[in-house]
């Protein structure tokens, strides 16, 4: 496997930089998607940090999945093989990169799930992983137990899925759509930083976002019961 490290942001400039120097100080070639920040991201850096880093910009905000495209495309032409992504806002730390590669074999996702049992987490954010897992284990067939962390390996192969969602419900159109392609989704614990609420910087929308994600599992609901029940049809 080839990988390198890509970074999806949007208005993140007190942490973009931060997260940057991390990757890079692990050791990790990267690429940034500035997805139509207001402040261009790349102006941030000077030129000797520039050196380690390719920047990518939509010059309006396309959305997560949009941006998360954009870096694996550029990372298949640059020849890797995979991407390692994680967000702008620091709750992800490089240092358990490690962790998600050596867990990957081949043609898999592979999340990294979040340990949840530490400080500042709002019972709300418990509750919609809860409720995103559920969906999201449903219709992979597979365990999910953070189906909302942006902490993941891709393989390029995700070009490849006909994924029509663009934000933050694109992360879990891919897994699903991986999953129907009969590929493998994996798990491994990690630690992350999890900011206070005075720190805290999200551009999710808990209700548009949250109905958006529920409208990707209403799609692909109908068309995973008509399997099922072709399947008992052909075994008898």
């Amino acid at each position: 496997m080839n990988i390198i490290t890509i970074i999806p942001t949007y208005n993140n400039p007190l942490t973009i930089k931060s997260v940057a120097s991390d990757v890079i100080s692990n050791g990790y070639k990267l690429i940034i998607i500035d997805d139509g920040s207001s402040v261009v991201v790349e102006s941030l850096f000077n030129e000797e940090e520039k050196e380690n880093i390719i920047f990518l910009r939509h010059e309006r905000n396309q959305g997560k999945g949009r941006a998360i495209i954009t870096g694996v495309t550029k990372a298949k032409e640059l020849g890797y093989t995979h991407v390692v992504s994680l967000d702008g806002d620091g709750q992800h730390l490089a240092s358990q990169s490690k962790f998600l590669i050596e867990a990957c074999s081949g043609d898999e996702i592979i999340i990294g799930a979040r340990n949840f049992e530490i400080a500042n987490i709002p019972n709300g954010s418990k509750f919609g992983r809860w409720f995103s897992n559920f969906w999201a284990t449903w219709d992979t067939g597979q365990e999910i137990t953070d189906s909302l962390s942006g902490f993941r390996v891709y393989p390029i192969s995700i070009l490849t899925l006909p994924i029509k969602t663009n934000r933050f419900d694109w992360e879990m159109e891919v897994i699903v759509r991986h999953a129907d392609a009969n590929k493998n989704i994996k798990e491994v614990v990690t630690e992350c930083y999890y900011p206070t609420a005075e720190e805290r910087v999200s551009h999710f929308r808990k209700f548009s976002d949250t109905m958006a994600i529920v409208w990707v599992h209403l799609q692909i609901l109908p068309f995973k019961w008509l399997r099922y029940f072709l399947n008992i049809f052909k075994k008898n």
